[in-house]
């Protein structure tokens, strides 16, 4: 069952519901986690149409304000023209010494908010899920009274804790295997998520390192309410990113992914001549922090949205080594739901012999 199987025609008839598929109305426990930066938008609006959560994500760290704004609102109109179900933006909140949002991320909220009040996308717009810095209280207050979830993203027990605190609805316990930005201090998987969902009285999603059923059946057998996937959704028909990208996803060999350090913290990608490249222009102190910040942004782009996947930086998780096939969104996530619903059945017969 490569890739997580393949639904096909049968996917209809499939069950496997949770909580958080009442508060974000879609039919699976299964979200597209933030990717980018280039364009998410068909992945966002297939993953939606496939009965998951697709999430748009921002086009860029570097942004001027009214750029960063305009690029956002048109990446949540083309998702909003591409699908009728609902979806989430992810924004990274990066803050400056005195706790106010950066101009960038204050430019992507307020796309957010103006985006949730048109009334030609509607309802439709279900969620925002914010990462790396912690959201203040009143940032998440301005979600709800917009009418949003706000879902966020952590990679420790106390920042779940904290997190919730703020007032945030869901938690996204990610570990340190995830692909992209990953944290300053690991943390995996299958150590971090039970103990947030210990600890905090919200539903729990899981990501880092799900890519199929399996993952699926596990998070939800240790009592998540769903899982969180990037890598495995690179490797989809209906991703815009360069074929040559999806193809060094496949490609990718166990130990062949290597932690540099990213935008807001460390980044996970494949070792290539662009992660050996950053390196050295780090060791040797060619660029400031802002030349060796449009570097690495230039460098990740050039992987996506060119092909460049030996100069460029290509992001993406552990679980690559485990992703050996291209696949349709609707495929990938109606054979994630069978194969987790036949495991958790045959782990229901086990237990109760």
């Amino acid at each position: 069952m490569p890739g997580g199987g393949h639904g096909g025609p049968r996917a209809g008839v499939l069950r496997l519901r949770t909580i958080l598929c009442d508060m974000l109305g879609v039919r699976y426990p299964i979200i597209q986690d933030g990717m980018g930066p280039f364009s998410t938008a068909a992945l966002a609006a297939a993953v939606s149409d496939a009965g998951g959560l697709g999430t748009v994500s921002i086009p860029g760290m570097l942004l001027g304000p009214a750029e960063a704004g305009r690029r956002m609102r048109a990446e949540i109109d083309r998702t909003a023209s591409g699908t009728d179900r609902g979806f989430a933006v992810n924004v990274p909140v990066g803050f400056g010494p005195d706790g106010e949002p950066l101009p960038p991320t204050a430019a992507y909220l307020r796309a957010v908010l103006d985006a949730r009040r048109d009334p030609a996308i509607g309802a439709r717009l279900v969620a925002c899920i914010t990462s790396a810095g912690l959201p203040p209280p009143q940032l998440v207050s301005s979600m709800h009274d917009a009418g949003l979830l706000h879902l966020h993203k952590v990679g420790a027990v106390r920042h779940a804790r904290r997190a919730v605190e703020a007032g945030v609805d869901v938690v996204i316990a990610s570990g340190f295997e995830m692909g992209g930005h990953t944290h300053a201090r690991p943390v995996h998987t299958m150590v971090l998520a039970p103990q947030v969902i210990d600890d905090v009285e919200v539903p729990v999603v899981v990501s880092g390192g799900i890519h199929d059923g399996r993952g699926l059946a596990a998070a939800l057998a240790m009592g998540a309410a769903g899982v969180g996937m990037g890598t495995r959704f690179i490797a989809t028909l209906e991703n815009d990113w360069h074929p040559a990208y999806k193809k060094a996803i496949v490609d990718a060999a166990e130990w062949g992914d290597v932690v540099f350090p990213g935008f807001f913290g460390p980044l996970r990608g494949l070792r290539n001549a662009g992660s050996v490249r950053l390196a050295e222009l780090m060791a040797a102190g060619e660029l400031d922090e802002e030349g060796l910040t449009a570097w690495k942004e230039d460098r990740v782009m050039a992987a996506q949205h060119d092909g460049d996947v030996d100069g460029g930086l290509v992001l993406a998780g552990q679980c690559a080594a485990a992703i050996h096939d291209i696949v349709a969104v609707p495929d990938l996530v109606a054979g994630m739901v069978r194969q987790a619903t036949e495991l958790l059945a045959a782990a229901g017969a086990l237990a109760a012999r």
